[in-house]
């Protein structure tokens, strides 16, 4: 069996998409073809699969995003600009489209070619929270919620990662978390860094969409001057995110990378 794909990516995470509606996969299936494809260096490599779906409510498409664990999440920012881009250029969707996700329904814009603009889930919860004597901000996206822990740490920039592996690990399985969550470190000086740890890649990955509009809407929480939209710097390139009260707008490149058939092979 050959799979049509399509590999792409934004600000550095990097994403395997696929029509299925053509393709016809159950979740279970779209869940196998996460684990074998995403395996770096075994297999294609990459952060999730994507699949373009029949919209249920209305929309133009339903966007399913499944982890390279093979778990389904319930949306990806960065993911949402790169299959906007896949489903205008597939004829699938016009330039000015509305998908749906398991969180709800998500904007999205074609400004260029390679430049895509996404009004994410809305802001449903914020919460001050307390760990290990650290302010740490609680934000979901979202019903049901994409979950996010924000905390402050100063020097970011210098850390290495491996140090704050551990730290990271401890908040996203935090006991009051019953889903868990993604994590997202930032410093706030000159520029808005972040470095997210992400829940079904279980490491840091180059970026993350929702992650980086978290920090980007705590950074409007405690500093109500703060510039907007807010300029984020990720590992994988630069973000943009304008708040406005509880909806989120956000900002960046959909890369298409390279078009091809995935060979059963690839899969095992």
């Amino acid at each position: 069996m050959q799979i049509p794909f399509v590999k792409m990516q934004g600000a550095g995470n990097d994403f395997i998409v696929v029509n299925n509606l053509e393709l016809k996969m159950s979740a279970a299936e779209l869940s196998d073809l996460a684990k074998g494809a995403c395996r770096p260096r075994l297999s294609l490599g990459a952060d999730a699969v994507m699949a373009v779906d029949k919209a249920q409510n209305g929309g133009d498409f339903r966007m399913r995003f499944f982890n390279a664990d093979g778990s389904e999440a319930e949306m990806c920012g960065n993911g949402a600009r790169c299959i906007a881009r896949y489903a205008y250029e597939k004829n699938l969707a016009p330039k000015n489209m509305v998908m749906e996700t398991l969180a709800g329904e998500v904007l999205a814009w074609r400004l260029s070619q390679a430049s895509y603009k996404v009004q994410l889930n809305p802001v449903t919860k914020f919460l001050v929270k307390e760990f290990e004597g650290k302010i740490v901000y609680y934000v979901e996206l979202g019903d049901p919620a994409i979950p996010h822990l924000v905390m402050p740490m100063t020097d970011l920039a210098k850390k290495d990662l491996n140090n704050l592996r551990e730290l990271a690990q401890k908040l996203r399985y935090w006991d009051e978390l019953p889903k868990g969550a993604n994590v997202n470190f930032y410093d706030n000086k000159a520029e808005v860094i972040v470095r997210t740890y992400e829940r079904g890649v279980e490491d840091f990955t180059l970026a993350c969409g929702t992650g980086s509009a978290s920090v980007a809407y705590v950074v409007k929480q405690i500093e109500k001057n703060a510039e907007n939209p807010v300029a984020l710097t990720v590992l994988g390139g630069k973000l943009a995110v304008e708040v406005q009260n509880e909806q989120l707008f956000l900002t960046g490149p959909a890369t298409w990378i390279a078009e091809g058939n995935l060979s059963e092979e690839a899969l095992h």
